[in-house]
Formats: C-alpha cells, structure tokens, sequence
C-alpha cells in the first residue's frame, strides 16, 4: 500500500505537458499535470511517479496533514501570528 502526503501546488508552467512545482513537507519538486490539468495554484495534490494522481479539497488535504505531523511523519509550519 502506498500512503500519499498531501503537497501544495506553488507554481505551474502551462503547455502541452504542464508541469506543477509542489511543496511537499519543505522540499521543492516538479510533477506532471497531464491527468489533472485544470488544477491551480494553493491546490493540494496527491503524487505518484512523478504524476499529480487527485487533487484534495482543502479540508481533505488539512485533515491528512494534520494526521501525518501527529504521527511524527511530518513538521507543519509554525502558525503566523
């Protein structure tokens, strides 16, 4: 089984291939948005080789990550304010 985290989708390169910049737990990636090309940025993204494979809503993609940083598994970032 694989389990995804959710990353935020920071900037796109439109084309005939687009491409997504993500930010997944700190870490800056490029992934292909052929399957979900109406995706846009502040989306969060599901990602497998290389691909965005589902798109979350927002509360989906807070819920997860909210469950991967009480498990250790990740670092959310300090609250503003």
């Amino acid at each position: 089984m694989c389990v995804g985290i959710p990353a935020e989708i920071i900037a796109i390169t439109p084309g005939i291939l687009p491409m997504a910049r993500v930010l997944l737990n700190g870490e800056e990636l490029d992934c292909q948005l052929a399957y979900f090309p109406e995706a846009e940025i502040g989306d969060y993204v599901l990602i497998q080789n290389g691909f965005v494979m589902d798109v979350l809503d927002p509360q989906a993609a807070a819920d997860s990550l909210a469950a991967f940083a009480e498990l250790g598994v990740i670092e959310l970032p300090a609250e503003a304010g």
